[in-house]
């Protein structure tokens, strides 16, 4: 029996299907899958295994769960993959992002409705052609939870790359004319900020056939000083969290009403 119960438990998440509730919101950061799981009603942490930190609870009776998939495309696929496995269907990305437009301002938050795949763990599942796009009904759940908690919120396309100092310090890369002129033109066809890991979810959850969202925090926007407002940061985080889990309440419910 021992056996059989080891040969459920996902090898990188160490997760076995008992484990996960159906809603789970995916933050990269491992301590910010602890202030997330701190906002539920209860939470056990299930696992900690390389990035992957792993906590279910409940919120308003709702089992959830947050799980954290440390940077990137690739460990994020992962997360979903063998969440999946464990029996989830419905994924939030809770992230960071950086302004890629003057109104897309610090503290302001954006719902992803589809991403740029200027990454590659989703060319590993289909071609660069097939679009990475949110689940309208976890978009319209964001959304609704962004105008219940009165948040400065914008939606649309955000640019998902692999590179974090290729992104921010493009003139020391050989690249550099390349890397300027393809962020450039992100930026004309309006997408508002640039992130690392909604495209790989969004593509990861098309071919497994669940839902998946993301919802991103504005740190900082090049376009404005560095900012180091570091308790209107945390608030914002507070109130980004305060979001998704507004939006599982909404999913459970039946979703939003259009």
């Amino acid at each position: 029996m021992a056996d059989r119960v080891q040969h459920h438990i996902q090898h990188h998440i160490r997760c076995k299907p008992s484990d996960i509730a159906r809603y789970v919101l995916l933050p990269g950061d491992p301590g910010r899958a602890h202030k997330i799981a701190a906002s539920f009603d209860d939470a056990e942490k299930i696992a900690e295994s390389r990035e992957y930190v792993t906590y279910t609870g409940t919120v308003d009776g709702i089992p959830i769960s947050v799980a954290s998939t440390g940077i990137g495309g690739p460990s994020a696929v992962i997360a979903v993959e063998e969440l999946a496995r464990c029996g989830a269907d419905t994924f939030i990305r809770v992230g960071t992002a950086g302004g890629l437009q003057e109104f897309v301002k610090p503290g302001d938050v954006v719902i992803a409705q589809g991403a740029i795949r200027d990454d590659g763990a989703g060319l590993h599942y289909v071609p660069v052609e097939f679009p990475a796009v949110a689940t309208i009904e976890v978009v319209n759940a964001l959304i609704a939870g962004a105008k219940k908690a009165g948040a400065n919120y914008h939606v649309g396309v955000v640019h998902t790359h692999d590179s974090f100092y290729g992104q921010h310090e493009p003139d020391r890369m050989p690249m550099a004319d390349m890397l300027k002129s393809r962020r450039k033109g992100w930026m004309q066809c309006g997408a508002l900020a640039s992130e690392m890991e909604c495209a790989g979810i969004f593509i990861a959850a098309s071919t497994l056939g669940v839902r998946a969202g993301g919802i991103c925090l504005v740190a900082g926007n090049r376009m404005f000083p560095p900012t180091f407002e570091e308790e209107r940061a945390k608030s914002s985080m507070e109130d980004t969290i305060r979001v998704a889990i507004d939006a599982v309440k909404l999913l459970a419910q039946g979703g939003p009403v259009p």
